[in-house]
């Protein structure tokens, strides 16, 4: 796998890195001009993987057992010396998706391994819909993608939603394409 890629998911382009390799997750963060402590959410294959890295409630195995695969993002408490500080932004939680397109799930089999699931664009930018126009955003800095999986435009959808599924009620920390009632 390369060091860092970008790769088509069931809402928005992403970026990828091998997410228990601290040392390509900081280059990642340089890439995209992210703040160190600011967590990065991975893309796990399926529950069996989840389970290595996260702590399962019955809250999460629910919303697992509901919405996943799919357009949810889970924040569980993250398994102690599994990932590297700069995935949980040391807050001792990760945020984890299993998203509903083949391209991220293959990638994290064939490796074994969680990859990055951070959207692609400069912190704070858009996120655009073309790898084209996401090359663009980088400027230079694009070169540090060492491949690109183009799929095209994806088609217009909201970012993953994100739920806070440590406790006994989710916890919407930010809406996104999946509703919760």
């Amino acid at each position: 796998m390369s060091d860092i890629f970008l790769y088509p998911t069931d809402t928005v382009y992403g970026l990828g890195a091998d997410a228990t390799d601290a040392s390509a997750v900081s280059r990642l963060q340089e890439l995209k001009g992210r703040d160190d402590i600011k967590p990065i959410s991975i893309v796990v294959a399926d529950i069996a993987m989840l389970e290595k890295y996260a702590v399962v409630t019955p809250l999460a195995k629910r919303l697992i057992d509901t919405f996943l695969p799919g357009k949810l993002t889970l924040v569980m408490e993250a398994k102690p010396g599994m990932l590297p500080d700069r995935i949980t932004g040391g807050t001792g939680t990760v945020g984890v998706r299993i998203p509903d397109h083949p391209v991220p799930l293959s990638l994290v089999r064939e490796s074994g391994r969680p990859i990055t699931a951070t959207s692609a664009n400069v912190a704070g930018m858009r996120t655009e819909s073309t790898p084209q126009k996401i090359l663009a955003q980088f400027g230079d800095r694009a070169s540090l993608i060492g491949r690109v999986i183009d799929e095209g435009e994806l088609p217009p959808s909201l970012p993953s939603t994100v739920v806070d599924a440590r406790g006994e009620s989710a916890v919407v920390l930010r809406p996104g394409a999946v509703e919760l009632d």
